[in-house]
């Protein structure tokens, strides 16, 4: 008790001191010694290493200066007083210079742990020390002499000593390790544990007093409430009994146990690994392989740390998710969790059975592209085709389900396409075999999602087959395999197929599906008309033309509404009935006012419909039918296609363009005949056009002047898009007849055309320079143009000449002559 004081009463400073002064004088006396000089020898050098180690511990003197540090020092400098007393023993037995290194070893080794969070420099040396003496043996090489009555009686004394500080040693470590365990704070609880790694190392302790004191319960409970730094050091324990301990492995392997060790796979790097090999190391008991997988949690936080960086947790980690992994239920929670290695295993290699157990499982999970990606590339698609093609329906079933999952993945359509499950999925569909009717409907799902591949279109005739199946089946299976024929015909090397298709009736097929309540069917059906019409040589039916203006009147359904009109679009120009009973059904104010209520919006289908209703304004605009003009401008036309010319779609823009041009034809011959009719009417200075100098109105000489047209189309060919030049080009030529050329070549320069048609000169395709060619020739004919612009448009004329169209060279050749005059003058 009078040590216990003074330790406490001492500076930490002072408790080092004293143990680099005892350790020199331990080394000293062993150098000293006169028997088995050699052996003492060796633990003296090994003895001198001490002090230094312990003089830089000084620097730390605020953070080592703790109770569990000061107790760790404490038991230390005993050790080193009990060893000075044993070597004073004279004729030493071998084995006792041997307790001597390994008991100073073992409380340097208390030192270690208690003096876990100072210098990693120091407690390297402090490890390599502790390895060191605890690793010492020395052969018995030495004869006992004879001895006096007096030496005996010393080492008698001494022995005695010896017992007594070894008793009490072992009675701290055996008798009050378990109360530490149990109730100690953390530091004594740390070091207990480590007390008790050394007590079954040295053997100390066996399986009864393990059993006696419940070491193991305890352990696992403190790994409840103690700090996150002791929980590797508990589970590197357990992990030591259950290797030296066979009777402790069976007590970790109960639910609680195995759910306690579960959490810590949540825990810190170091917790995370040696949970891993605890458990790893468990696994080969039946018990623990069977109830492990049930704990919560477990599962998808191995997967957590297979996937993680730490190498040796995620191999232990891999291995442990193996043996796990011949248990089906834990094999479909690793797939959950975004291991499927095991899965696709057991698709492969399993039982039918456990095939079946597979597949439907797959099926039923709820997938990410990731999940779906992982499954293609560990090879999931190929097994499940293979069980397709067996003969039991249930394979047949969880297969289909299976892979109708994974082809909403493009990679693994092209997987299914590559192991020729398009003909098989044909085959099951032309099937009238009672039993394969279930099959039907995933397999048009699967074929579907499969015609949206490029290289989906296989041959021809696979459409037409399709096509066949159509009124044999059943809604859903309707919807699916129209969907797959929408896929077929807009692939953009389907020409031959639509032609074939058309050719085959396919037109006459699908009207009645016009007809459908179902608004999919109904949809996909005018979707896919629309399509063919484009290539359809046929006229259609005045039956047919009437369900399309009833569905554009009715229905509410913005795709339905669409597709007729751009059915109703494809219809031929020349096909004089369809327009007159356009007309008569009243279309143009409907189409008008469907387009103005859709400019606003950004919706996918606007784009659609205003190409489809500029189509439809073409055949309204007719340059051969005034009348049918006339009509057209009354409904308010014009403005829709002046509209339509800042369209997002380069093919509204062209069409609106079209129809303009066919309007402003007429401008001249409609403006002089109101002219001559109204002559003896006066009329205002701002309804006299400047290009046809007379009176012009949008609705009854369709003026683009008026209309505001011109601004819209300078624009276009302003832009980068050039595919509605030739278009706009052909609208501005109405500007420039012979009787008003004049008039609208001021009004071309006015609105700066000449700038934006030389860049069609630049860009644009044969045609549209052609226009463009012939428009400034009329505009240059104007000597003030052809000075202004002149410089410029030299330049790109000659550039044109060297790199066009050698079509274009009169063209060019007469433009050049005409500036060439203008600059001799």
């Amino acid at each position: 008790m009078k040590q216990v004081k003074e330790i406490e009463n001492r500076t930490f400073s002072e408790v080092i001191s004293g143990i680099i002064a005892s350790t020199d004088e331990l080394a000293s006396i062993s150098k000293s010694s006169e028997t088995e000089k050699e052996m003492f020898n060796e633990l003296a050098l090994v003895l001198e290493k001490i002090p230094p180690i312990f003089s830089d511990l000084r620097e730390y003197d605020e953070i080592m200066d703790t109770p569990s540090i000061r107790k760790a020092v404490g038991s230390l400098e005993k050790e080193i007083m009990r060893a000075k007393c044993l070597i004073n023993v004279p004729n030493q037995k071998m084995k006792h210079v041997e307790s001597i290194a390994h008991d100073l070893g073992r409380s340097l080794g208390l030192v270690l742990f208690a003096t876990a969070e100072v210098s990693t420099q120091f407690k390297a040396k402090i490890g390599e020390l502790h390895k060191e003496l605890m690793n010492m043996k020395f052969s018995e090489n030495c004869s006992p002499t004879s001895t006096s009555t007096s030496s005996r009686t010393t080492e008698f004394v001494c022995d005695l000593r010896v017992e007594e500080i070894e008793e009490q040693q072992v009675s701290t470590k055996v008798c009050d390790i378990a109360h530490h365990l149990k109730y100690g704070n953390d530091d004594e609880f740390k070091l207990a544990v480590v007390g008790l790694k050394e007590l079954i190392h040295s053997k100390n302790v066996d399986d009864e007093w393990l059993n006696e004191e419940g070491i193991v319960s305890i352990l696992l409970n403190r790994m409840d409430s103690s700090k996150s730094a002791n929980q590797s050091i508990i589970i590197q324990v357990l992990r030591y009994l259950v290797c030296n301990s066979p009777a402790s492995k069976g007590l970790i392997s109960n639910v609680g146990a195995l759910s306690t060790l579960v959490k810590s796979l949540a825990g810190d790097e170091e917790e995370r690994r040696e949970a891993v090999g605890l458990l790893l190391e468990l696994s080969d008991l039946v018990n623990v392989r069977r109830r492990l997988g049930r704990v919560q949690g477990c599962i998808v936080m191995l997967v957590a740390i297979l996937n993680g960086d730490d190498q040796i947790a995620s191999c232990n980690a891999r291995k442990l998710l193996n043996v796990l992994s011949v248990n089906t239920q834990n094999v479909l929670h690793m797939a959950e969790a975004g291991y499927f290695k095991p899965m696709v295993q057991h698709l492969k290699e399993g039982s039918d059975m456990n095939k079946i157990l597979m597949a439907t499982g797959l099926s039923r999970m709820e997938h990410t592209e990731q999940s779906k990606a992982s499954l293609g590339e560990e090879g999931a698609i190929e097994p499940l085709v293979q069980m397709f093609r067996t003969e039991k329906l249930e394979a047949k079933l969880s297969a289909l389900s299976a892979l109708q999952r994974l082809s909403a993945l493009n990679e693994n359509v092209q997987r299914l396409i590559d192991s020729g499950m398009v003909i098989s999925l044909l085959q099951l569909l032309f099937s009238v075999t009672s039993v394969l009717m279930t099959l039907r409907e995933p397999a048009a799902a699967i074929l579907a999602r499969m015609s949206e591949s490029e290289s989906f279109l296989m041959n021809h005739e696979m459409a037409l087959q399709m096509l066949s199946l159509l009124n044999l089946s059943s809604p859903v299976i309707q919807n699916h395999l129209l969907q797959a024929l929408n896929n077929i015909v807009a692939n953009s090397s389907a020409l031959e197929v639509r032609i074939n298709m058309v050719e085959s009736g396919a037109i006459q097929l699908l009207f009645p599906f016009l007809m459908e309540n179902n608004t999919k069917i109904k949809s996909s059906a005018l979707k896919l008309l629309y399509t063919l019409s484009k290539d359809a040589p046929e006229e259609l039916e005045e039956s047919q033309i009437s369900v399309i203006l009833s569905i554009i009147s009715s229905t509410s359904c913005k795709a339905e509404r669409v597709y007729a009109v751009g059915i109703l679009s494809n219809v031929s120009v020349t096909q004089k009935k369809a327009t007159d009973m356009l007309r008569k059904a009243n279309l143009l104010p409907i189409l008008i006012s469907i387009m103005n209520s859709s400019l606003d919006n950004s919706d996918v289908y606007v784009s659609l419909l205003s190409e489809s209703i500029a189509g439809l304004l073409v055949r309204f605009t007719n340059p051969f039918d005034r009348k049918l003009q006339l009509h057209s401008a009354e409904q308010g036309v014009i403005p829709l296609l002046v509209k339509l010319l800042s369209s997002k779609s380069a093919i509204a823009q062209c069409k609106a363009a079209t129809s303009l041009a066919q309007l402003s034809q007429n401008s001249l011959s409609l403006s002089k005949s109101r002219t001559t009719r109204w002559l003896c009417v006066p009329y205002s200075k701002d309804s006299v056009c400047e290009v046809h100098g007379r009176q012009c109105f949008i609705k009854t000489t369709f003026c683009l002047v008026k209309a505001d047209a011109i601004p819209p189309m300078i624009q276009i060919l302003e832009g980068k898009e050039r595919e509605v030049d030739e278009a706009v080009l052909s609208a501005l030529t109405t500007l420039l007849e012979d009787e008003i050329c004049d008039n609208g070549s001021k009004y071309i320069v006015k609105m700066a055309g000449v700038q934006a048609i030389l860049k069609v000169l630049g860009s644009g395709d044969i045609e549209a320079q052609q226009k463009a060619l012939w428009i400034l020739e009329r505009i240059f004919r104007i000597e003030e143009h052809g000075v202004q612009y002149g410089e410029t448009a030299w330049s790109v004329l000659v550039d044109l000449s060297r790199k066009g169209d050698s079509s274009l060279e009169s063209a060019i050749a007469k433009v050049l002559q005409q500036l060439e005059l203008f600059q001799l003058q």
